[in-house]
């Protein structure tokens, strides 16, 4: 799979050739999870739907859920206005954090 190079163009990366990627949920508009995509795990993304990462200690990619059932459907993708953020707009099925919660938001809230 190959990204489509006009999109490609617009992409802001960091020196590992990465740039970050939000995952929020439709239903509720709450922020799951934030990690890392390059051009090919966006273009994965953007082929099946699944949302598609970059694991930067495993050196692979991952697909959410592919392992612990824990899916993400993937309804929208939005490149941010400087182009190294991109909005994935999902329906995620169980916990999105690794640790079994909903959100990675849901522990420590730092001002409220």
């Amino acid at each position: 799979m190959s990204l489509d190079p006009a999109i490609a163009a617009r992409l802001k990366r960091n020196d590992a050739g990465l740039f970050s990627a939000v995952a929020q949920e439709r239903s509720t508009g709450n922020v799951l999870m934030v990690a890392w995509m390059d051009d090919e795990a966006l273009a994965r993304t953007l082929e099946t739907r699944k949302g598609t990462y970059y694991s930067r200690s495993r050196k692979q990619y991952w697909v959410k859920g592919e392992t612990s059932g824990h899916t993400q459907y993937v309804h929208e993708v939005r490149l941010d206005c400087d182009g190294d953020t991109v909005l994935l707009v999902v329906d995620q099925v169980g916990a999105a954090c690794h640790t079994g919660t909903h959100t990675c938001f849901d522990s420590d809230v730092l001002l409220g």
